[in-house]
């Protein structure tokens, strides 16, 4: 039987270029060898850790890991242990609603997280494993775009591999911020899931679900970065194939995912305006991690250390920018007249590179949205798809001296880049372009010879020696608290201290040498540190924080405070004859000797008494109530012309029965967020606040025995639990659908596949 014409095309083509070009599609391979690589992408990314940790034992638990997340794991493991749903924990004023922190409370993963913690002892470890599955996560993410695009098993691998231990997502949101590694494995996801759902190759369903998962991180970055994806890939699908249905289709399960998560997002939004990040409106620009587009050139060079303004001054000790050392010079050898003619098919995927690079130039912020390199990760991913799929479908590694001088030209400007960014580095620029070089030889020479898979065996073996090499060379942890990395050990040094405390203390008053059990972290709880040990502490880590709190105790988001908080703290509030810590109910408050040096020395506040605690006599002055309090639980602080039972403090529903004659006010030792409701005798009556910061009731004259119930529930929990029920329904209808019309039709694959197909 006759081969057909166009077969013959593409014989003649494929032997013109022997081994150079590659087809492929996720069709086109088995499902075995598909899976075979995705072991190998999670196998690499554990061998990946394993070299990091023997550069620095603590890289994964450093910063803000350190000071907020595994402490806030702790403690919200605590509380759904004791079947507590911890949308509120009221003792902790300065970080304990967490219905607005970055808890992802109706994340299912973020919940086994905590729900796993109290069973470690070391943080430590618990905070690298974590992080260990959600890099395996992100990994296999990124493979799954590659796969969705046509690239072939083993190219989509290499992206994979890379991405974990590209320069930002390695130093910064693997190392320290959470929240933003988590959104960014969810979001990669996702992006393979729509791809995967425009071409008729995957149903509504995993895309729903990777979306859910995204958007309900409680962090804006992952939330707004999946917004960008989405309509990347609605453009690029629109451009690809030229049917509105499709573009319907994804979007309409796009929103369906935003209504369902309303539940973890409309109270951000309800209740920004008492937050420091009130003013979601600003729109500003600064230098401090806003990062020139020509910091991309130092994508490939491993040495590199961009130059942009950041903590460190302005020439960064970490490669933040760096991507993986094949991603720029492999672009010589791409057939780039092949790729072009079929741009439409990737489309999406340099749409979006382009719209996070035009992002990380700033603005500086953009409401809650600040420091614009924190969207480099988003670059590292779009290069690497982009680059992977190309090569994996339009490589060509055929002898040719047009593209050895491309890609000598290509490692000149990786050279003279990083080398103006960071001069004094000289020659560990010249030494990572001869190893570049090298690899690159080595890698095209192995393409050439012994095929396209051993050359992606190549590349990724060099991403482990890379990585560690890398975390050696960095500052030791930059940014570290250098807290203990036990429970065990931070209980069995630091006071047992029963009871509601206030830390009046400043992290920057403790000296380097001094951050260590021995010292200031026996005595002083900085961050969320306390949540570590089981302790109530007012104070805790926040990067939402209640303004009028903050305010009046001049907190800031680490929790630490002015030397001004110790006289506002025992200073009556006004509109009442009672001070803040009374109103707090507090049982004790801790001073930081370095910020009060004197205070020891000077008469305690009236019924209060300093307390000597053996072995603490360094670090901190501690006062307690010279009579404790009447009834400890009893949440109402502050009555004036009201006589009031015990309002028990246990739960977010809370009951007293309150007589007035003349009428008067009710002051609760609860901070103001928006969500208190409150009836009286089973009328409604309106919430009032003290100092901005208190939750008070005015009951009216005549009131007898009358019931006052105050509950409290996330803003908007009505209405998110409404619009996800709606939600799934609509996306059943969305499966529904999909079955149906599956009979019906073939889904879209790669121009590469259909090659195939017709040879």
């Amino acid at each position: 039987m006759a081969a057909h014409p166009f077969a013959r095309i593409v014989r003649f083509t494929s032997m013109a270029y022997a081994p150079a070009l590659v087809w492929t599609s996720v069709g086109a391979k088995p499902r075995s060898a598909t899976m075979k690589w995705a072991g190998i992408v999670v196998g690499t990314v554990i061998a990946g850790y394993v070299a990091v940790l023997l550069g620095n034992s603590r890289h994964f638990y450093t910063d803000d890991t350190e000071a907020q997340y595994a402490p806030m794991w702790q403690l919200l493991g605590a509380e759904l242990r004791a079947g507590r749903f911890p949308a509120m924990v009221p003792w902790e004023w300065m970080a304990g609603n967490y219905s607005l922190e970055e808890a992802g409370l109706y994340n299912p993963a973020q919940l086994l997280v905590y729900v796993l913690a109290p069973s470690f002892d070391n943080i430590a470890l618990y905070a690298t494993l974590v992080k260990l599955v959600f890099s395996i996560i992100a990994a296999l993410g990124v493979y799954r775009i590659c796969l969705a695009y046509g690239a072939r098993a083993h190219w989509a691998a290499v992206a994979g591999v890379a991405f974990p231990f590209s320069g930002w997502f390695l130093f910064f949101d693997t190392a320290s911020w959470f929240t933003s590694m988590t959104g960014t494995a969810w979001l990669v996801h996702a992006w393979a899931s729509a791809v995967l759902y425009a071409r008729g190759r995957s149903g509504p369903i995993p895309l729903f679900v990777f979306l859910y998962l995204a958007l309900t991180i409680q962090y804006a970055f992952p939330a707004v970065e999946s917004g960008l994806m989405i309509a990347a890939v609605l453009v690029g699908e629109y451009l690809y194939q030229r049917r509105v249905e499709v573009v319907a289709r994804v979007g309409g399960v796009a929103l369906l995912a935003v209504c369902a998560s309303m539940i973890a997002n409309l109270p951000i939004l309800l209740s920004s305006q008492a937050t420091w990040r009130g003013d979601v409106s600003t729109v500003h620009n600064d230098p401090f991690l806003t990062v020139g587009w020509s910091e991309s050139l130092n994508a490939s060079l491993p040495s590199t250390l961009p130059a942009f303004t950041a903590w460190w001054g302005h020439v960064q000790p970490l490669p933040m920018v760096y991507v993986a050392w094949f991603v720029i010079p492999a672009l010589a050898f791409i057939d780039w007249r092949a790729a072009v003619k079929q741009c439409r098919e990737w489309s999406g995927i340099a749409i979006f590179g382009a719209a996070a690079l035009m992002w990380t130039a700033g603005p500086g912020a953009i409401g809650p949205l600040r420091w614009p390199a924190r969207v480099l990760p988003m670059v590292a991913i779009a290069l690497l798809v982009l680059v992977c799929v190309l090569i994996s479908r339009f490589g060509t590694f055929a002898p040719s001296r047009r593209r050895y001088w491309a890609v000598a030209t290509l490692l000149g400007l990786l050279f003279v880049r990083s080398a103006s960014a960071a001069p004094d580095r000289l020659e560990w620029h010249l030494v990572a372009v001869a190893f570049v070089a090298g690899l690159g030889a080595a890698a095209v020479w192995l393409a050439r010879t012994r095929g396209t898979i051993a050359a992606a065996a190549l590349t990724i073996a060099a991403t482990l020696p890379i990585a560690f090499a890398q975390v050696v060379s960095a500052p030791p942890t930059p940014l570290s608290y250098q807290f203990p990395e036990r429970r065990s050990e931070m209980k069995a040094a630091f006071p047992e201290f029963p009871g509601r405390t206030l830390q009046l203390a400043d992290r920057v008053a403790i000296p380097a040498d001094q951050r260590t059990l021995s010292g200031a972290y026996g005595s002083i709880a900085v961050g969320s540190y306390a949540k570590n040990m089981g302790l109530q502490y007012v104070n805790g880590y926040t990067p939402v924080g209640h303004a009028a709190f903050a305010g009046l105790l001049c907190m800031d988001w680490a929790g630490g405070t002015c030397p001004e908080a110790y006289q506002r703290a025992f200073a009556h509030a006004k509109t009442t004859d009672t001070p803040i810590v009374d109103l707090m109910r507090l049982d004790r408050v801790v001073l930081q000797r370095s910020l009060f040096p004197d205070a020891g020395h000077h008469p305690a506040p009236m019924g209060w008494r300093f307390v000597d605690y053996p072995g603490h006599e360094q670090q901190i002055w501690v006062l307690e109530r010279v009579l404790p309090l009447p009834v400890r639980d009893d949440l109402i602080a502050h009555e004036s012309g009201v006589h009031a039972t015990v309002m028990s403090d246990a739960g977010l529903t809370n009951r007293a029965v309150v007589s007035s004659g003349t009428g008067g006010r009710v002051v609760l030792s609860r901070l103001a967020w928006p969500g208190y409701r409150a009836t009286l005798g089973g009328d409604e009556i309106p919430v009032r606040m003290v100092a901005d910061t208190f939750v008070a009731f005015d009951i009216p004259p005549g009131t007898h025995n009358a019931e006052l119930v105050v509950t409290w529930r996330p803003p908007g929990l009505a209405a998110s639990i409404v619009s996800g029920l709606l939600a799934l329904v609509g996306l059943a209808a969305m499966q529904w659908l999909y079955r149906a019309g599956r009979r019906e039709s073939v889904p879209v694959a790669p121009v590469a596949e259909q090659v195939l197909a017709a040879t």
